[in-house]
């Protein structure tokens, strides 16, 4: 039972979903300005079956190529069959309909943008995921939950917009970990993502700038939005941990270890799971300072 349980979690991606809805709760509570639990809860609901319809869809055509980046995911999708085109229809169903719910249309209107873009992303034959537009792509994973809540709350002010940016950001970095990790099955499939037209090692050193470009903008949200102590605790202590990371294997990425492509695929891998795990904490952190801040 617990085997089958994990591979639906990796079928449907719950860390990302949960780390979207973390998003959603935390930007419900830095627009609203106040503890609107229902609506920060609902919302964050909506984008989390979403990017659970969206996913579990990118899953079955992608099964082919999570054989080699994922396995276990790959003999789950191939395990559920059928069912799992089922899964993904329901869960797109049910975030819509809490969408239209809102009686605001922008709501829906956007739930229906974020998982057309999501379908476009792995469905044939746009396969979005294997061109260079992925990170793009990526961007509007994260932009499209703030959106959301500033739809529900009809502001569009400056500080939200950076947030829209800020979160989208975050979200389009993580697709370039993410592709330093599917960097061997994507080069077996002919995809033209930024590791494979820029190299592999141009590409993790790309990434890994990428990553400390968000600083001043996290910062900067912060700043905006007056966040207290803690959040920036808890940033810096991530950035320490990944500036640690990239130290201890500062041979690999600088030495004479640079030359031995299996070590640097094996750290891009490493980077990739860290990256995510940071960015789960990151949203967390976000939403438990916004909470903090009221």
């Amino acid at each position: 039972m617990f085997r089958s349980l994990t591979g639906f979690g990796h079928f449907i991606s719950v860390e990302r979903g949960f780390m979207l809805f973390m998003i959603s709760l935390g930007a419900t509570f830095l627009i609203e300005k106040n503890l609107s639990w229902f609506q920060a809860i609902y919302l964050g609901f909506i984008v989390f079956c979403g990017w659970c319809g969206v996913d579990a869809m990118n899953n079955i055509y992608d099964v082919d190529l999570d054989a080699q980046s994922d396995p276990v995911r790959a003999e789950y999708t191939k395990d559920i069959g059928r069912i799992g085109v089922c899964v993904s229809i329901l869960f797109c169903a049910l975030s819509i309909s809490l969408g239209i719910i809102t009686w605001i249309p922008l709501v829906p209107v956007l739930t229906l943008i974020g998982i057309l873009v999501g379908v476009l992303y792995s469905v044939p034959p746009f396969r979005l995921r294997q061109t260079i537009c992925k990170p793009l792509v990526n961007l509007s994973v994260g932009a499209v939950p703030v959106l959301m809540v500033a739809a529900l709350s009809s502001v569009f002010s400056a500080s939200v917009i950076s947030l829209v940016f800020l979160i989208g950001a975050t979200t389009a970095v993580n697709s370039l970990w993410e592709d330093l990790a599917d960097y061997a099955s994507d080069s077996n499939s002919r995809a033209r993502t930024m590791p494979i037209v820029l190299g592999f090692e141009r590409g993790l050193y790309l990434t890994i700038v990428m990553g400390y470009c968000l600083i001043p903008f996290m910062v900067l949200v912060g700043i905006l939005f007056r966040l207290n102590t803690l959040y920036y605790l808890v940033f810096s202590a991530l950035v320490a941990y990944m500036s640690l990371r990239l130290i201890q294997k500062r041979s690999v990425l600088f030495g004479k270890s640079r030359n031995n492509k299996e070590s640097m695929h094996k750290l891009g891998e490493t980077l990739a799971k860290d990256f995510v795990i940071m960015a789960i904490i990151q949203t967390t952190n976000l939403m438990l300072s916004s909470y903090l801040a009221l």
